[in-house]
C-alpha cells in the first residue's frame, strides 16, 4: 500500500493546472541531491480511494488536476488511483511524477493526462534545465505521448 506523506495545492508542477499534489513516501530511488529525502521513508496515511475521495471533495472547487508525486515502488496502485480519479471526476486531469527512467509497461497511460519520468541527476538539473534527463509528456486522447519542454519562457 502506498502512503501519502503530505499534499499541497500547487501551480508549478503541471502546465496551466491548479494541482492537488500528493507526495508519496517510500521512494526507492534515493537520488543524490533529492529535494525531498524524507520521502524515502515509508511514512504517512495509506493512499487509497477513500482518502483520495476525501481530499478531492475538500478541494474540488479549487483544483483542476491530481498529481501523484512518486509511487514508483507500486506503479499498479498509482495507475489504479488515476483510473479511479478519471472515472469519478472526469473534470479533473491526472498526472504522475515518476523517478523511473521509463514508463512501466504495466500501467495504462490513458489513465493520465501528464507523465514525468526520470530520476533527478543534480548535474543535469530538473525539468527547466536544457540538459535535464527528465522528460515530461502530455498524454494525447489516443494514448500517444507528446514531450513538453519546460523552459524559463514557459509561463503557467
Amino acid at each position: 500500500m502506498i502512503k501519502c506523506y503530505n499534499f499541497d495545492i500547487v501551480c508549478q508542477e503541471i502546465p496551466d493546472q491548479i494541482t492537488l499534489a500528493l507526495n508519496i513516501s517510500g521512494c526507492p530511488h534515493h537520488c543524490v541531491g533529492c529535494h525531498s529525502p524524507w520521502l524515502w521513508r515509508d511514512e504517512g496515511v495509506p493512499l487509497d480511494e477513500h482518502f483520495l475521495s476525501l481530499l478531492i471533495g475538500k478541494y474540488s472547487s479549487g483544483i483542476t488536476c491530481v498529481c501523484f508525486m512518486g509511487g514508483d515502488q507500486a506503479p499498479q496502485q498509482v495507475n489504479s488511483l488515476a483510473a479511479f480519479v478519471k472515472s469519478r471526476h472526469p473534470e479533473l486531469k491526472t498526472a504522475w511524477y515518476s523517478g523511473d527512467e521509463e514508463i512501466p509497461k504495466s500501467i495504462t497511460v490513458k489513465n493520465f493526462d501528464y507523465i514525468k519520468i526520470g530520476p533527478y541527476i543534480a548535474e543535469k538539473g530538473g525539468l527547466r534545465s536544457a540538459t535535464t534527463n527528465q522528460k515530461f509528456f502530455i498524454v494525447e486522447k489516443d494514448g500517444r505521448l507528446t514531450q513538453y519542454h519546460f523552459s524559463p519562457k514557459n509561463s503557467f
